[in-house]
């Protein structure tokens, strides 16, 4: 009886020591799952407060980006970008008119000649017509002085200025760039070029422009020297073709691409009929390698283990 009554007290305190574990245990549990919800929610925060912080770092910089680059230039169809596509020849002469009444006052084209011309734009006697327009100082002659001398197909076209300074003296401090290149020396050439030319619009609020300056998202830093010089009707093209301002814009880049590019078309002439070359080489070759290796691949070995 006494160890019963000894046993009896012994489950009674464990049990009661039990029961009072049990609250604290839950209280503990629930305030650990308070804080790891907490903790959770910190976490999102943070996470969210640093995917703001790269947008926004993000956008700065593409917009540091785009003040110092200009803003990226759409990319146009151009009819001579393809692997067989050539110049498109009417347009080219249409963008040499442009060139002669537009641009021909400020910017230079020192690398091109009158005959360079011919068969791509005019005939001969075309070309000399216009190259004869101009004078050119030659010599020296037979008593060592220098003359002028009517154009010919060998000379290059006349420069606007006699040098760099006087240049930027009738321009402001700007320095007209040599057209000859253009398209090659800027990214996304042909496509910059054109926006360049059809971009100048009013600057957006808050942008203020320096007096002498234009303001064109496309140059880099957006104020350019160059007012818009394409104006629906500036020209009047011999063929008819209204002259728009995006229709201008479309000729004077393909004839500063042509003139960036002359061998062009020649040289994708060129690579296509060496590719034909190339697969003909390669069917024989085939057919040589299959008609050698057929004896060998055809035989058939006998093992005689008899004799």
């Amino acid at each position: 009886m006494v160890g019963g009554g000894v046993i009896q007290q012994i489950l009674r305190r464990k049990l009661h020591s039990q029961s009072l574990a049990t609250p604290v245990l839950s209280w503990f549990s629930s305030k650990k799952a308070h804080e790891d919800a907490g903790s959770s929610g910190v976490r999102a925060l943070a996470l969210l407060g640093a995917g703001v912080t790269g947008l926004l770092s993000f956008s700065t910089v593409a917009s540091a980006d785009e003040a110092e680059h200009g803003l990226e230039s759409p990319e146009y169809p151009w009819p001579h970008d393809g692997i067989l596509s050539s110049y498109d020849h009417a347009s080219i002469r249409r963008g040499h008119q442009v060139y002669q009444q537009v641009c021909a006052s400020c910017h230079s084209m020192s690398l091109i000649s009158y005959r360079d011309l011919v068969g791509v734009a005019y005939t001969e006697e075309e070309a000399k017509a216009m190259a004869a327009e101009i004078e050119v100082v030659d010599g020296p002659n037979d008593e060592g002085e220098m003359f002028t001398r009517p154009g010919k197909l060998s000379d290059r076209f006349p420069q606007p200025y006699a040098n760099e300074s006087a240049a930027r003296f009738a321009n402001g401090g700007a320095y007209p760039p040599d057209l000859s290149l253009i398209t090659k020396a800027r990214h996304n050439g042909p496509n910059y070029v054109f926006a360049l030319l059809t971009g100048y619009r009013d600057p957006p609020a808050g942008i203020s422009i320096r007096e002498g300056l234009h303001y064109n998202p496309y140059f880099p830093g957006g104020a350019i020297a160059m007012p818009k010089m394409l104006n629906d009707e500036a020209v009047e093209y011999e063929d008819g073709v209204p002259a728009t301002e995006a229709q201008m814009g479309k000729d004077i880049v393909s004839f500063l691409a042509w003139a960036a590019e002359p061998e062009m078309e020649e040289r994708k002439l060129m690579g296509f009929k060496w590719i034909f070359l190339l697969s003909l080489a390669l069917l024989q070759a085939a057919y040589y390698r299959r008609l050698k290796w057929s004896v060998l691949k055809s035989r058939k070995l006998v093992l005689d283990v008899v004799n």
